[in-house]
């Protein structure tokens, strides 16, 4: 309670978080906003048929965008793509590279070409499946595409611009989240899509209960399970490795003694819920373009691309490993934390500072990097194959849980460090002015 009463006290939080909210509550009124000349009874049927398979785990990411064929039906998939592209181009084109190294100017200029990049891949998604759609048809034998043509515009160009258009608006609302609202635009708008699917899967789970195609006592199984997975999720999101930290005596008596111990958290998944994203943006830009050609090699590449299938897991567990790694050695130097703790006479107690210090907490970070790993390994492919089969609506996976729970998780702490914030400024303004009342 007290905490809902610092939200709504502070005023720069509270605006923060209803921007938060417009902008969601914008991207959900989109996702129901048709693309113009196709038959929307037609897409839901077809995609109602597909949904267990990649269908359903890309109309998953979009939040039923893609079931709706509505204009943000590529959802933020692309960009998410395009941001994977250039942060490992970063760490091999010298270019790249040197303007990583050039602080906020330089990232700012790669954010710029994630950007073109992101409607290059809009370009490509969308008109693969604009070739696809034009060629099917619903299970009851009805053309999805009803109009070859909107006005005097062809239905391929019209639709391609339109696709292109709302994956850049949906990028831009993200960025938006970011500068202006609370926590991390791309992750709250994957988070909306997921969360809103989980009423009409309740929903669906008590119509299968009924009709007797999942035995009441399983689903209450797989509820508990669910449980479980959510309560291990949040214990290793929270879990920290602390290693030791101590800084050099600088004063007499015991006020400089207590605050001579300190320590350094490094948590237990590092990269939160990065990787089991990038991996399935990855996964997803080929498989997806597999599944808009005839050829009979590239259907057999679909077919191994299935999420349940053996094929996709071992790639997903591979991209889950390699990003883990990645994600953490981008955004966590040991060498620079090392330095900062010896220029403020900081030491790991018995280690010597300098080079010494960070090969230890590189080699403390890789080993936690490896539990983190197979936790996030597990955890987004065990749950998938019970899904499956158990025939469970898809988003009870445990990608979708992780991306739950894990984004809820990193904006409710955002929260508390922005109100933690704010309190220590507004204390630290209070202590100023009463010493000039006592100098006074």
């Amino acid at each position: 309670m007290a905490g809902v009463n610092s939200i709504v006290q502070n005023q720069e939080l509270r605006k923060r978080i209803l921007f938060t909210i417009f902008i969601l509550a914008v991207y959900r009124v989109g996702v129901h906003v048709p693309i113009p000349g196709v038959d929307g009874n037609a897409v839901m049927a077809f995609f109602a048929a597909q949904k267990s398979g990649l269908f359903g785990l890309f109309n998953t990411f979009t939040g039923g965008a893609l079931e709706r064929f509505s204009i943000f039906a590529l959802g933020i998939m692309p960009y998410i793509s395009s941001s994977i592209i250039f942060q490992l181009l970063s760490s091999v084109i010298p270019y790249l590279e040197a303007l990583k190294k050039e602080g906020q100017q330089g990232q700012k200029k790669i954010n710029q070409y994630t950007r073109y990049g992101t409607v290059v891949l809009a370009l490509v998604q969308g008109y693969s499946i604009i070739t696809f759609l034009k060629n099917s048809y619903s299970p009851s034998g009805v053309p999805i595409v009803q109009n070859l043509s909107v006005g005097l515009i062809p239905f391929e160009v019209m639709t391609l611009l339109t696709l292109t258009a709302g994956t850049c608006f949906i990028m831009w609302m993200g960025e938006q989240i970011t500068e202006r609202g609370i926590g991390n635009g791309s992750s709250l708008i994957i988070f909306s899509g997921i969360a809103a699917g989980v009423v009409k899967g309740g929903i669906n789970s008590v119509s299968l209960i009924q009709s007797g195609e999942i035995p009441g006592l399983l689903f209450l199984l797989i509820l508990a399970f669910m449980i479980v997975v959510i309560g291990l999720i949040i214990f290793l999101e929270v879990g920290q490795r602390r290693i030791p930290i101590q800084y050099s005596q600088r004063g007499q008596g015991k006020q400089a003694m207590a605050s001579q111990t300190s320590h350094l958290p490094l948590k237990i998944n590092f990269s939160g819920v990065i990787p089991p994203i990038f991996a399935s943006s990855l996964l997803m830009f080929p498989a997806t373009i597999a599944q808009f050609t005839q050829n009979s090699w590239v259907q057999s590449i679909q077919d191994s691309l299935s999420p349940t299938g053996a094929i996709y897991n071992l790639l997903f567990v591979g991209l889950i490993v390699f990003f883990c790694f990645f994600y953490t050695q981008i955004v966590f130097n040991p060498v620079e934390v090392a330095d900062n703790l010896k220029k403020y006479g900081g030491f790991v107690p018995g280690i010597r500072a300098g080079k010494s210090t960070s090969d230890y907490i590189l080699k403390v970070l890789e080993r936690i990097n490896v539990g983190g790993a197979i936790y996030l390994s597990a955890l987004c492919v065990l749950p998938g194959i019970l899904v499956d089969q158990a025939k469970v609506p898809f988003y009870f996976g445990g990608t979708s849980l992780l991306i739950l729970v894990g984004v809820a998780l990193d904006t409710t702490q955002q929260i508390q460090s922005y109100v933690i914030t704010q309190k220590y400024e507004s204390f630290m303004k209070g202590a100023k002015i009463r010493s000039r009342r006592v100098q006074y």
